[in-house]
C-alpha cells in the first residue's frame, strides 16, 4: 500500500488530539461482523459495543446469519440490506487473524464508504494507509477513523498522573479476553448510577468505540506504552474523579504480558481489580501454560506494582459465563475463600459488591450508601 497525500488525509480522516477523541456526534452503526457475530471471541468488539456504546446499532452484517436477529437487531447479508436502516457509520466488528483485512474484506469497506458511510475500523492495519480508500473516502465525504492508531507526540512517563487527586483502578487479569473491559464498564456503571463522577478510562480498540475517546495501548512503541497510560490518566482525571482503566494482557501471558506491565507502571492505579475465568486452568491457546492460584496471582500482582505507587487487589472479579447458578455461586465463594478478598461476578449479579471494595480500598467519598 502506498500512503496517501497529506491534504487528503485530512480531509479523510479526523485528526486526533489529546487521547485519541475520534467522535462526537450523534451515531448509527452498522456492526460489520462477518461470520464472526456469533463468536464470542473474534466477535467482541461487536458485542462490547452492543452492549455497552451509547450509539445505536441498527444493523449487523454477517451473511451467514443473514434474516435472523440478535437482541432486536436485524441481521443483514450486505451494505445494501442494511441502508433502509438509516446507518451513518460502519463498524469494523471483528478481530482477524494478525489484525489485517482478508481480500473480502476490503471489498466490504470499499462498498460501506461508498455508500456514504463513515468507517470505524479497530484493527492493526490502518485504512488511511490505504491511498484508495482515502481518495474514496474524500470523494464520498466521509470519515476513516483507525482506533488503533497511536496519537502524535506519546513518550515515556513525567510522574503526573503521581501529583492528581483522582483515584485510578486498573482491572488486571489472569489470561486475555476474559472480561477485563466488561468489569472496568460495570463498575463504572454502578459509580456513577451512585452519583460518583466516574470514568472508563478505554486502552483499546473496543474501548475507544464505546467512549469515542482512549489510546490502543497494543499499538504504541513499546518504550512509550507507560507513557501513553499516564496521559491516558491525565485526561482522565480531567474528566472525573475514579477512573477504572481498562486492562490488557495478563502479567503471566507468554504473548501479551508487556502491555500489562507497561500499564501498571503508567497508570500507577490505588488499586487493582482481579478478573478471573472460573475454571480455566491453562492459558488459552498455551495450554502448557498453567494459571496459578488466584492467590498467587493477588501477590505477584501486587510485588509488580510501581514502587512509588504500591497497589493493593481489592477484590476479584470472576466470570461465570459459563457456569450454571449454583456452581457461579459457589466459584465466587470459592475465590473468596481463596483470597480473603470480596469476590463477585459484575455482569451475572451487579457490581455494588465489587464497588463497596474498591471504595473502601481506595479510601474514596461513597463508599458508604
Amino acid at each position: 500500500m502506498s500512503g496517501p497525500s497529506p491534504d487528503i488525509l485530512q480531509t479523510a480522516s479526523q485528526a486526533t488530539p489529546r487521547c485519541g477523541a475520534f467522535f462526537g456526534m450523534e451515531k448509527r452503526y452498522l456492526i460489520l461482523a462477518e461470520e464472526k457475530s456469533a463468536d464470542p471471541h473474534y466477535g467482541k468488539t461487536a458485542r462490547g459495543v452492543l452492549r455497552y456504546s451509547p450509539h445505536p446499532t441498527v444493523a449487523i452484517l454477517d451473511s451467514t446469519r443473514a434474516g435472523e436477529t440478535r437482541d432486536g437487531i436485524p441481521v443483514v447479508g450486505t451494505v445494501d440490506d442494511a441502508l433502509c436502516f438509516n446507518p451513518t457509520t460502519a463498524l469494523v466488528g471483528v478481530a482477524t487473524q494478525g489484525g489485517r483485512f482478508p481480500p473480502a474484506w476490503r471489498e466490504l469497506i470499499r462498498s460501506c464508504v461508498a455508500k456514504g458511510l463513515d468507517v470505524e475500523n479497530g484493527l492493526h492495519e490502518f485504512l488511511t494507509d490505504d491511498a484508495e480508500l482515502v481518495e474514496l473516502a474524500a470523494r464520498h465525504q466521509v470519515e476513516l477513523r483507525d482506533l488503533r492508531k497511536p496519537p502524535d507526540g506519546l513518550n515515556v512517563p513525567t510522574g503526573e498522573n503521581l501529583e492528581l487527586e483522582a483515584r485510578v483502578v486498573l482491572t488486571i487479569g489472569s489470561d486475555c479476553a476474559i472480561g477485563k473491559m466488561t468489569v472496568s464498564l460495570e463498575l463504572d456503571r454502578e459509580a456513577q448510577r451512585r452519583g460518583l463522577r466516574s470514568v472508563f478510562v478505554p486502552t483499546g480498540q473496543t474501548g475507544i468505540a464505546i467512549a469515542g475517546w482512549g489510546i490502543s495501548v497494543d499499538a504504541v512503541v513499546s518504550d512509550f506504552l507507560a507513557g501513553a497510560a499516564e496521559r491516558l490518566v491525565v485526561e482522565g482525571a480531567e474528566r472525573g474523579d475514579l477512573l477504572w482503566v481498562e486492562g490488557q494482557g495478563a502479567l503471566l501471558h507468554p504473548a501479551y504480558s508487556g502491555v500489562t506491565l507497561g500499564l501498571m507502571h503508567g497508570s500507577a492505579p490505588h488499586a487493582y481489580v482481579l478478573c478471573d475465568q472460573a475454571g480455566a486452568t491453562t492459558i488459552e491457546g498455551f495450554p502448557e501454560h498453567a494459571i496459578p492460584p488466584l492467590s498467587e496471582l493477588v501477590e505477584l500482582h501486587e510485588r509488580a506494582s510501581l514502587p512509588a505507587r504500591p497497589a493493593r487487589v481489592a477484590c476479584i472479579a470472576v466470570n461465570t459465563s459459563s457456569l450454571g447458578e449454583a456452581e457461579a455461586r459457589a466459584a465466587v465463594a470459592e475465590a473468596e475463600e481463596e483470597t480473603g478478598l470480596p469476590a463477585d461476578d459484575p455482569v451475572r449479579f451487579g457490581a455494588g459488591k465489587l464497588l463497596d471494595a474498591v471504595l473502601l480500598r481506595t479510601g474514596t467519598v461513597g463508599a458508604e450508601r
